[in-house]
């Protein structure tokens, strides 16, 4: 377990110094800011009124979401890792978190329960979607918020989210 910590500790660093290198705050914190909550509600909202799979695209999510945000809250509470900004000391961070614990990421794992459900009715829009919910949780490091690991468990949580709660629709 030591050496995942120290290997996700050495990524988080190499992230954020490409980020710096190439001057990408100000970016990263407009990608971390598109993958806010009310984000997603206006992207349904506006694929219900423009077109008829917009209503299947809502029901996933409202499903998926209720799947997702009782594991994240489980899990972030329970594992209660700190955030690298709170436990580092680096100076990265430039805003602080809604909360103290990092793992797992719940923009990622927002971020993948809208890329996923956009996979399931809107296929062919699946490559910009994941590579948005890519690029939200790579800001997500770059802002110096979360570990690379968070990042790939908030993912994981998203898509199993999606997929557990097709079972139910």
């Amino acid at each position: 377990m030591t050496s995942i910590t120290s290997f996700d500790r050495k990524l988080y660093y190499y992230v954020v110094q490409k980020g710096q290198e190439h001057g990408l705050q100000k970016l990263a914190l407009k990608l971390s800011a598109s993958g806010n909550g009310p984000v997603y509600l206006y992207l349904a909202v506006a694929c219900l009124i423009i077109d008829s799979r917009g209503e299947a695209l809502l029901n996933a999510l409202v499903a998926a979401y209720l799947v997702e945000l009782p594991l994240y809250f489980a899990l972030k509470n329970m594992i209660r890792r700190p955030r690298p900004c709170h436990a580092l000391s680096d100076g990265i961070a430039s805003f602080e978190p809604a909360d103290k614990f990092s793992l797992p990421s719940g923009h990622t794992a927002a971020a993948f329960v809208m890329a996923t459900s956009i996979y399931l009715v809107y296929p062919q829009l699946f490559y910009i979607a994941v590579a948005w919910a890519v690029a939200i949780g790579l800001a997500r490091i770059v802002l110096g918020v979360h570990y690379p690991m968070d990042i790939v468990a908030g993912a994981i949580l998203g898509i199993v989210s999606v997929l557990l709660s097709q079972q139910f629709i």
